[in-house]
């Protein structure tokens, strides 16, 4: 063992020891030891471990392994950035909370075109009872999901100020080993906006479900299904709302001009959805201002026309506060009442908005729209509608425009048509954004991003999704020809979203916020059964229309969980078949050929250790860069990491070797846009200061040894060290490795010595001139992108369906999508390929 710790201070490698007994096989991972399966739970034994909180503590502490230099790194870093949850004053959370109506309350402002319609189109009003219980629907479904459920529980699960369905996943992932890819670091739980719960430690519960989660592949498997499933109704979403909005808008000219048909009406909302998706390759910059407005002066006309409808019609509408009207409801009308439940739901569409939106502004200002603008105007709005149908239930097929003064419908029939754009427009760019986070998880094929402002990260546009997006809305508006067949299709992918969302926010309250068992139970069976039973109505249209979006989700889901599953399996080959440590020192610090000036960055997937496609390059090229970076784009389950902490660094083989481990990592709401000279730059200037700071390191460590200092500090250092990590595991996350205990001692340790001379400090390793110098001299000669050209296959033993599925499905999907160096914006005169084959 001593010869391998020379060979551990010399190179940053360390060979596995003969006699460890630990479990799990030792492989050569960048030269550390590390286990191939999850370390075992290390019980603690001393005096607090008496009872169940021993048991407690002794799941929560693991197995202490050797320090990765990648973690102490890590942990340096985050201690250079605070990140602080988003705090406004009272006028900036009034502004944003005006700026929302335009942003998240499009989709549900609308409703009240359809709504009412599309009820009565499945339930004939021939009594108040219909009226009075259709209106007592609306108010209850509008009172219990978006205000109840939305707004006082589901916006508190945000991540980090983002919401939405990857926004919980990438919470479950931060406290369980459930990532779509395995490669999971602890220095990524020092990114400062990964901010973990501490657990209470008299719940077990939340370990409990926990290791099951961890432990369990095939509930790892059913919980990507159900964040896919949701995606790819959101994705549906955005082929039905703008249909849906613009036709429901458009219809109001029936009735109104004669001539104007069914036909006329198909006509000009197709011409409208091709110039909405014909500008979002603009971007949305130019014309965002006026969308709140817009949506402010939409409100306001809904409210003032409702309660004018109100105060003329039939004011004792109000009756239908008395939810007793739903149960007359039904049992009047016993067999047409379910199937128009499917109509009540469309009251709440777009209620998913206000979770998914909420990284673009506040839970304040979000809550404070709803409650004090956006659901008094809806509820006014229904109930003037209702108090007219009270009077003129023939109106009922174009409920909206009828109730509208005749002398303000040309006023409010262009504020509809320009709101009706504007949700469109909402959930288009929803669309995008949900697409982007999908392959940023790698759970979607790539595809070109465009950013459409400078300013604004979250401003993108993918042009193969809008073209696409644009398609299907033809065609829906073509083949349906009328708002109230599309919705039948409009309910389902609504309704399955909620239920997605419930899902996994019960689960968050379980694991992570520890609720107790009875009102995190509650919540499912509540809000659940609520969804489950519109759910079942809008299933009964399924034959009608409602197929569509169980298509659209069905296309989608299978192309991303194939997506995934390929992904996965050449990741887990990647692994197998990297190179050894024992092969590299054996090759010496030529590599076995000649070392030309220049940085080769080599990118793969793997974060430890050295790809076989290196050993690929080594024998088909004549020579290899004097420098050599093993970059790895990694996206991590946090929303952005800080451009500070985005590199981590590490020193491959010896330092004669120029080898070094990059790892550029990435939250899934990051753009990357920087220019690859941009990229390139940072990166040297990273890897000069990770080769500063080792330096630094080593000289402290041997001015340390030469002070030779005595048995009593060095006892009182080690006691120190006990009592931090004693203390520590009462705080310690539910995920979190004892390994980064004595990481962070040994940072503090390194923090503690800074009181040193300063003669200390900038004494530094005499390689470290040749070593910079080197590195300007490579960068000087110019940077080559050494990339991979991978097929993926089958093995011949595998079965039929596997084959099928790699060798086919996902091979084509390989193909077709956007090549790793048009994300990357490199020349092709710097970039060398070769060819591997992944056999899984």
């Amino acid at each position: 063992m001593e010869e391998e710790d020379r060979i551990e201070e010399s190179s940053g490698a360390k060979l596995a020891s003969p006699s460890y007994s630990g479990g799990g096989e030792l492989r050569w991972v960048d030269g550390s030891e590390v286990d191939s399966d999850s370390p075992a739970w290390w019980p603690i034994a001393d005096d607090d471990s008496k009872g169940g909180y021993g048991s407690l503590r002794s799941r929560l502490v693991k197995k202490p392994k050797r320090v990765d230099s990648f973690d102490v790194e890590a942990m340096q870093i985050a201690g250079a950035h605070g990140h602080h949850s988003k705090e406004f004053s009272t006028w900036s959370t009034l502004a944003l909370a005006f700026q929302t109506l335009g942003v998240v309350y499009g989709d549900m402002g609308t409703s009240p075109l359809y709504v009412f319609s599309d009820v009565f189109s499945k339930v004939s009003i021939t009594s108040e009872v219909e009226v009075l219980g259709a209106l007592s629907l609306v108010i209850y479904t509008i009172a219990l999901i978006p205000l109840a459920k939305y707004v006082f529980v589901v916006l508190k699960a945000n991540d980090n100020g983002e919401g939405g369905t990857f926004a919980l996943y990438s919470l479950i992932c931060r406290y369980a080993k459930v990532n779509v890819l395995p490669n999971r670091q602890p220095a990524d739980e020092q990114i400062s906006s990964f901010k973990l719960k501490i657990p209470t430690p008299e719940l077990e519960r939340a370990l409990s479900i926990k290791e099951i989660l961890e432990r369990t592949s095939s509930l790892k498997t059913v919980l990507l299904l159900l964040v896919l499933m949701g995606t790819s109704m959101v994705i549906g979403d955005g082929i039905l709302t703008p249909a849906m909005s613009v036709m429901s808008a458009i219809s109001g000219l029936q009735g109104e001009i004669p001539g104007i048909g069914s036909n006329a009406v198909v006509v000009i909302s197709i011409v409208i959805l091709v110039g909405l998706f014909s500008i979002q390759r603009f971007g949305t910059g130019k014309v965002g201002f006026m969308f709140a407005p817009a949506l402010a002066l939409w409100f306001f006309s809904l409210g003032s026309i409702g309660l004018y409808n109100l105060v003329t019609y039939d004011i004792t509408v109000v009756r239908a506060l008395n939810p007793a009207y739903i149960y007359f409801f039904f049992k009047k009308n016993s067999t047409d009442a379910w199937p128009a439940l499917g109509g009540c739901v469309l009251c709440i569409t777009g209620a998913e908005a206000m979770f998914a939106d909420l990284g673009h502004f506040s839970v304040k200002a979000i809550q404070i729209a709803f409650t004090c603008v956006v659901f008094p105007c809806l509820l006014l709005a229904y109930m003037g509608q209702a108090a007219y149908l009270m009077k003129y239930p023939g109106s009922a097929g174009r409920i909206f425009y009828d109730s509208v003064p005749a002398a303000l419908f040309w006023p409010v029939f262009v504020i509809a048509t320009l709101a009706a754009m504007i949700a469109s427009q909402a959930m288009i760019s929803a669309t995008f954004s949900c697409v982007k986070q999908s392959m940023a998880l790698g759970c979607f094929p790539r595809l070109k991003i465009v950013h459409t402002s400078r300013r604004l990260m979250g401003q993108i546009y993918i042009p193969v999704i809008n073209w696409f997006l644009m398609t299907m809305c033809i065609i829906v508006v073509s083949i349906f020809r009328s708002t109230t067949d599309i919705a039948n299709a409009y309910g389902i992918a609504e309704v399955v979203v909620m239920m997605v969302t419930t899902t996994l926010l019960t689960l968050v309250m379980l694991l992570i916020w520890q609720t107790n068992l009875f009102l995190a139970l509650c919540f499912p069976l509540v809000f659940g059964s609520v969804e489950l039973t519109y759910f079942s109505a809008v299933l009964s249209k399924v034959l009608e229309g409602g197929w569509l979006p169980l298509v659209f989700a069905t296309v989608f889901l299978t192309i991303m969980y194939i997506w995934n599953y390929g992904s996965v399996l050449k990741y887990q080959s990647e692994v197998r078949e990297k190179i050894s440590m024992d092969f590299m020192l054996e090759l010496g610090s030529t590599l076995g050929t000649v070392r030309v000036p220049g940085i080769g960055l080599l990118y793969n997937e793997l974060v430890q250790g050295i790809p076989s496609i290196f050993g690929q390059f080594l024998l088909s090229l004549p020579a290899i860069h004097s420098t050599i970076v093993f970059v790895c784009i990694k996206f991590v389950p946090v929303p952005v990491v800080p451009q500070e902490e985005r590199f981590l660094f590490r020193r491959v083989c010896p330092k004669d070797y120029h080898m070094f481990r990059c790892i550029a990592r990435y939250g899934y709401k990051d753009v990357r846009k920087e220019d690859h000279r941009a990229f390139e730059q940072l990166l040297v200037q990273s890897l000069e200061n990770f080769l500063r700071k080792e330096a630094q390191d080593s000289a402290l460590d041997i001015k340390l040894k030469e002070m030779d200092l005595d048995s009593t500090s060095v006892s009182s250092r080690g006691s120190g060290k006990q009592n931090a990590s004693g203390n520590n595991e009462l705080l310690i996350p539910l995920m979190q490795d004892n390994r980064l205990d004595e990481a962070a001692t040994s940072t503090s340790e390194e923090a503690s010595s800074s009181a040193l001379p300063s003669s200390v400090i900038s004494k530094e390793d005499p390689s470290l001139e040749y070593e910079l110098s080197a590195l300007r001299e490579a960068m000087n000669s110019g940077f080559t992108y050494l990339l991979a050209n991978g097929d993926v296959r089958a093995k011949k033993n595998s079965f039929f369906l596997k084959k099928l599925v790699i060798n086919y499905f996902y091979a084509f999907l390989r193909r077709n999508c956007r090549a790793g160096t048009a994300n990357m914006s490199v020349p092709h005169r710097d970039i060398l390929q070769a060819g591997m084959t992944y056999m899984v």
